[in-house]
């Protein structure tokens, strides 16, 4: 059975360690109230897409999902604080919803 060869662009990451030490860094180097997703892709290298690609490959996957709650938590510490709307719109990026789902079962007697 021969090999697929190997299309597209290699990966910036060979390895889990590599990349844990570049998040790291990033976490180390970032004031607190201050980590974003987008500056995480920029200080390693990645885009949003390739951090979301990342994230799909099993020995990354666990990486990428506490390098995201790291700055969700972040997110959530920072509207504790301010309560700013922008704390609130990066939590909704996260699926955090500021609404109620009220769901109804059951019938209406209306009585004459």
């Amino acid at each position: 059975m021969k090999d697929k060869p190997k299309v597209g662009r290699p990966l910036n990451f060979q390895n889990v360690g590599e990349m844990v030490e570049a998040m790291n860094r990033y976490f180390e180097e970032t004031p607190e109230l201050e980590l974003t997703i987008t500056g995480l892709g920029l200080a390693i290298g990645l885009d949003r897409g390739q951090i979301i690609t990342y994230a799909g490959k099993p020995e990354f996957s666990h990486a990428v999902k506490i390098a995201k709650q790291i700055i969700e938590n972040d997110y959530e510490k920072g509207l504790r604080k301010n309560g700013r709307a922008g704390d609130i719109f990066g939590l909704k990026n996260f699926n955090w919803k500021d609404k109620i789902d009220v769901e109804n079962s059951g019938t209406i007697a209306y009585e004459h």
